[in-house]
């Protein structure tokens, strides 16, 4: 039985180690087994770097990482130019920057699996893009390229990949503008002359060399060998490490396996691989990418008695007795401290000799606070316990918090022996609300606005409250810094960590996020407030752009307890001369003023997320018509479309298996969300007969876009027919988000009512018109428009549609998901004649009958 021990009050300190590149760990520490701990004691002797960059979250090649960190035992970086944040969502809602946030988490979970660390870039993935020069140009080409000089300055690599080439084998705009920039930087990085603000934190460097990790698509696990000209070579990265128990290929699996929101759950391989690396600048090379690049001690002056150390750790290591390395380890440190200090090895190795020092003694140590948020100047309660699980000495010096208090303990750890003990910190008035660093500022085009440089490349925030332990181990102190991290216990899934932030006093969100107005009739506008801390009251104030009334202008609010919430409810009427913009919410009280909503993202694969974006909505007075009232709504991979189907007066059912056992004929229209077809495949092709049945019988169908059957990398596969007669999914799209829309057929129904469709109404539209078109369609269907990028042939599949027996049948690529959650009013008047499509004076006013 633990005995369990109550400490006086303890004090705050240090902050986390400003060399180590390591992701800050939310969850509890990682029990290490011994053959694990062997191979980090032969990294000790491995003194080598490699940069790999790529443009996305999940554009890595993770048995690449795997094999770098696991088998060359290399410390090894990931760059990624993007979170991901143009990208689809699988799971659910999020869009924009917030499923940017959802893939930084799982590319942080990926590094966990295959070791390396992970690093991004100002850049925002504002969807794909079809040339370097757009997506340099949208990003601001010096200034990413500063961000990739920086972290090979930062990272000193030996050696830099790229996934992609610079040019249109990449075949995104994203990818072949990583490997131009990393091209570039490689050649710039070196020279003072560039960027030379950064010299204040880091010096030049110059890596030997900069490879091309060949990416062929479509052949992903092939072990063909490219046919390109030049300084190629093969690299076998699937192998087998004993001490692991698992092959590179396996824990790759797993490593890209983390990618959920994108649907990238792939097979382990546990074959051979060869990778292919082709020399792209610097030095040429015969077989190994880090070729003539001394990665041994050597390269570390006056270092060969730190080497003979290292090696008789190696030599003596006992699997069963880890802790019996711990007195050679803490020499080894003291020997490693007596080298040159400002050499980014001698930092490294001392970092690697301190967790290896902690693996071997399975010496644990948390702090948890009561609550996982707090506010500046309140005091909360936390928990603290220390449990030294080997039978060596080990005394808990102090523990210090990152508010300042320090408080003496010398304790004697005995073997398994629970230290727990409370206390209450005070978080100081002036700490920081935990917004993530790159979304304080708005977004600058295609680039977050970040003004500390040394904030640039980090993953995430540094933890809003540290807590520093100190140990005297073998008579040399140590100390090891980790977040406070807040934990409950759920009766499924066990213990549960999630970072701990810093709040507002309080916050508001709006339960909409656009309202539009067809006319001068008023709307309600439900608002709930949520406090931060107890005891917060003060005046919710509503602004409005002009030609809008809002009453009431204010409220006062009184919320007693921290987590409380009091709901408000505010009419909205515009005038003639609205103007569309933005509600806004102002909370003042009287420690100051809140203008932030609250905004969880949580999913149980990566640790929930919490954002404070601005506490507003948008206003958009618009003319649109809308016919049908009663719509069915089948969900895909989670969109806003049903909100926007509200905000235009309809009644929105979500249709499940129960509603699709019932009748289906009350709805005016159904409309099927994005990738249905893809995410609930085996829903869709069970009621497919009755969807078809229904249009036939007078029903309208709409269905967003589907990825095609054998998209790279998924195992999706939808219907063979998506509607009434065939047609193919394509991967043609438009990404010129203002590319001209050609009327194919300008008296068509759905360009005439209830609404008439314009050039305007393609006006305002972001990032891009659509995406996966429709094409070899049956001559049954009829596209609607004509579209295509700068230099490209027209494509016709962005809208088809087709009459059915009495009813209606569309599939449409356009990005409705997108455009109708952003306010953009032609996109709401061109879906509202989609979904009226049925109606008895639309037909009237087609131009154009089906021709078969």
């Amino acid at each position: 039985m633990s005995l369990k021990k109550l400490l006086p009050t303890l004090l705050l300190g240090s902050l986390l180690t400003s060399l180590s590149f390591a992701q800050v760990p939310y969850g509890p520490i990682k029990p290490v087994a011994s053959g694990e701990i062997l191979s980090n004691l032969k990294k000790l002797n491995v003194l080598g770097s490699v940069l790999y960059i790529a443009a996305h979250p999940d554009d890595e090649n993770t048995l690449m990482l795997a094999y770098l960190a696991k088998d060359r035992l290399v410390r090894t970086g990931y760059l990624s130019l993007t979170r991901g944040d143009g990208g689809q969502n699988l799971i659910g809602p999020e869009q924009g920057e917030n499923i940017g946030i959802i893939r930084t988490q799982e590319l942080l979970a990926a590094r966990r699996v295959d070791g390396p660390d992970q690093f991004f870039s100002r850049a925002y993935d504002f969807g794909f893009s079809k040339a370097t020069s757009e997506a340099v140009r949208t990003w601001g080409q010096d200034k990413v390229l500063a961000d990739v000089v920086w972290m090979i300055r930062k990272y000193q690599p030996d050696v830099i990949i790229t996934r992609f080439p610079p040019d249109a084998r990449a075949g995104h705009g994203h990818h072949s503008a990583s490997g131009f920039l990393a091209e570039e930087a490689f050649k710039i990085s070196s020279d003072p002359t560039k960027f030379p603000e950064q010299l204040a934190f880091v010096k030049p460097w110059q890596a030997k060399r900069i490879m091309w990790n060949m990416f062929i698509p479509g052949a992903f696990l092939s072990n063909k060998k490219p046919e390109e000209a030049g300084n190629l070579i093969g690299i076998e990265t699937g192998l087998y490490n004993p001490l692991l128990g698992r092959s590179y290929g396996e824990i790759a699996s797993e490593s890209r396996s983390q990618h959920k929101s994108q649907g990238f759950g792939v097979p382990a391989n546990r074959g051979a691989k060869i990778d292919y690396l082709l020399l792209k600048g610097g030095d040429p090379v015969q077989k190994d990418p880090l070729e003539d690049v001394d990665i041994t001690w050597k390269r570390v002056q006056n270092s060969g008695a730190v080497q003979a150390q290292v090696n008789q750790v190696i030599a003596g290591f006992k699997p069963d007795q880890p802790a019996a390395s711990v007195p050679a380890l803490v020499q080894l440190y003291g020997a490693i401290g007596k080298l040159d200090t400002t050499n980014i090895y001698v930092k490294a190795k001392r970092q690697e000799v301190e967790m290896l020092i902690r693996q071997c003694l399975g010496l644990y140590f948390e702090t948890n606070p009561a609550d996982y948020a707090a506010t500046p100047g309140e005091t909360i309660k936390i928990t603290t316990n220390v449990v030294n699980r080997a039978d060596s000495p080990v005394t808990l010096v102090r523990v210090q918090y990152s508010t300042g208090k320090d408080t003496t303990l010398n304790i004697a750890l005995k073997p398994n022996d629970v230290i727990l003990w409370p206390t209450s910190v005070t978080v100081p008035k002036t700490a920081k609300i935990s917004q993530p660093y790159w979304l304080e500022k708005p977004l600058d085009k295609g680039l977050f606005q970040v003004d500390n440089q040394q904030l640039i490349g980090l993953p995430e925030n540094p933890a809003a409250l540290t807590a520093n332990y100190t140990f005297d181990i073998s008579g040399q102190r140590f100390t090891f810094s980790r977040p406070v991290v807040y934990k409950s216990t759920d009766a499924v899934d066990g213990e549960i960590y999630r970072p701990f932030i810093i709040q507002p006093d309080v916050t508001a969100n709006l339960i909409e996020r656009v309202f539009t107005f067809a006319d001068n009739t008023p709307k309600t506008a439900d608002l709930v407030l949520k406090a931060g801390r107890a005891n917060v009251s003060g005046t919710l104030t509503m602004t409005v752009p002009a030609g809008w009334k809002i009453e009431p202008a204010s409220l006062p609010f009184d919320l007693k307890n921290k987590g409380d919430e009091q709901r408000a409810t505010f009419k909205l009427t515009p005038t003639d001369k609205a103007q569309n913009g933005k509600l806004q919410a102002v909370m003042t009280t009287e420690t100051g003023t809140f203008t932030t909503g609250l905004r969880l993202v949580a999913y149980k694969h990566i640790p929930t997320q919490t954002l404070f974006p601005p506490a507003e909505a948008k206003l958009v007075k618009l003319d649109v018509k809308v016919t049908a009232k009663n719509i069915g709504y089948i969900v895909g991979a989670g969109d806003e479309v049903p909100a926007a189907l509200q905000q235009m007066g309809c009644r929105v059912t979500l249709l499940g298996t129960t509603e699709l056992n019932g009748s289906l004929a009350g709805y005016d229209a159904i409309v099927v969300g994005v990738r249905a077809y893809n995410t609930i495949g085996a829903t869709m092709t069970r009621y497919q007969p009755k969807l078809m049945e229904y249009v036939k019988n007078g029903g309208t169908m709409i269905v967003q876009y589907v990825t095609p059957v054998n998209s790279f990398f998924r195992n999706e596969a939808p219907l063979p027919q998506l509607g009434p007669y065939p047609f193919t999914i394509s991967n043609e799209r438009v990404t010129e988000e203002d590319a001209p829309m050609t009327f194919i057929t300008p008296t068509h129904q759905l360009l005439n009512y209830p609404n008439k469709i314009t050039d305007a109404d393609f006006g305002g539209w972001i990032q891009e018109r659509g995406i996966y078109f429709a094409r070899d369609w049956d001559k049954a269907y009829e596209p609607i428009f004509s579209a295509h990028d700068q230099n490209e042939a027209a494509k016709e599949g962005s809208l088809i549609y087709a009459k059915y027996g009495k009813g209606h049948f569309m599939y449409t690529g356009l990005v409705f998901f997108r455009e109708l959650p952003a306010g953009v009013p032609g996109a709401y008047r061109l879906f509202a004649n989609m979904i009226s499509a049925g109606s008895n004076s639309a037909a009237s006013v087609s131009g154009s009958q089906p021709k078969r």
